[in-house]
């Protein structure tokens, strides 16, 4: 069984590990584009637990124009950096994009 723990995830491509994540890992929640709405640069979070770690796939765009945003993987967070994250508890006012920098950003896997 594939792991996405980041010491292991380098030897598959980042697409092999984002199609894994997303067709086997069970859904954790999300932050919508809909929610997202001001950000210039995230466009949609979701998170799985999968293979006993959490993964997050985020879509992110080049720019404020672009419309989708580029599907990203991000392995072995800790489930309270979620928390902090999706619901801001401890930092009132910041912003998702600002939140996702804090708690997600340095977790990106090292795929290939």
């Amino acid at each position: 069984m594939l792991s996405i723990v980041p010491a292991f995830s380098q030897n598959v491509s980042c697409t092999q590990l984002l199609d894994y994540v997303e067709a086997n890992g069970r859904y954790k929640g999300s932050v919508s584009s809909l929610s997202l709405y001001d950000s210039s640069w995230l466009n949609e979070v979701k998170a799985y637990a999968i293979d006993g770690n959490l993964a997050v796939v985020a879509k992110i765009k080049k720019n404020q124009y672009d419309l989708n945003g580029k599907k990203y993987v991000f392995c072995g967070i800790p489930s309270s950096n979620w928390d902090a994250f999706y619901y801001g508890t401890y930092d009132y006012g910041l912003s998702y994009g600002e939140r996702f920098h804090k708690y997600i950003m340095d977790y990106v896997c090292d795929c290939n």
